[in-house]
């Protein structure tokens, strides 16, 4: 997975002014990231695996990412680091997630996903469950989107399927090395 991101990252070819960012992030035409899964297990098993970051997005996640109001930092080397907080949570059916920092170092704003938000929407279908993830504010006119638009399939579609179907996920793995001062930056920044 890191090397799809690493071979995405020098894919992506668009580019847009910070200045344009409000304007997309309120442009009704703009479609947001969304993708699909149908899982093979009840919904409070797939809401319960969700909550569970570490085991299908990444071990570089310090923080709780299963309690309301709760806030977490992620990292990926220094390519990217973002704090996302729980902002709404409905048993077996909804979770919400809002990007409350985030710095990329791929792009020229590197400020692209906050006040975006990860929404995971769950329904049951018989004996299995469907999922909606939307990156809600992640659009094709951002510069990160066609790196972002990779990854989140992959993790969705691959890493949390997976997790959520058999208890073992694809999560990037712990890096080491990362600068040590900028993790604590960013750990004790905006808490």
């Amino acid at each position: 997975m890191q090397f799809m991101l690493i071979l995405a990252l020098f894919s992506c070819h668009e580019k847009k002014t910070s200045s344009n960012q409000n304007l997309k992030m309120n442009n009704m035409t703009s479609k947001n990231y969304t993708t699909t899964i149908t899982v093979d297990k009840d919904s409070s098993s797939a809401f319960n695996s969700i909550k569970n970051f570490r085991e299908w997005w990444s071990e570089e996640i310090d923080g709780n990412t299963d309690k309301l109001g709760e806030t977490f930092f992620y990292h990926y080397k220094d390519v990217h680091l973002c704090k996302i907080k729980l902002i709404e949570m409905v048993a077996d059916k909804k979770l919400v997630y809002q990007v409350i920092d985030n710095e990329f170092n791929f792009t020229k704003d590197k400020t692209e996903w906050i006040k975006t938000k990860l929404i995971f929407d769950l329904s049951s279908e018989g004996n299995k469950t469907k999922i909606v993830f939307t990156h809600e504010g992640l659009v094709p006119e951002y510069e990160c989107y066609n790196v972002c638009n990779d990854a989140w399939t992959s993790y969705i579609q691959g890493s949390l399927k997976n997790f959520i179907e058999t208890g073992k996920g694809k999560p990037n793995g712990k890096e080491g090395g990362l600068n040590a001062e900028l993790v604590e930056k960013w750990r004790l920044s905006n808490k």
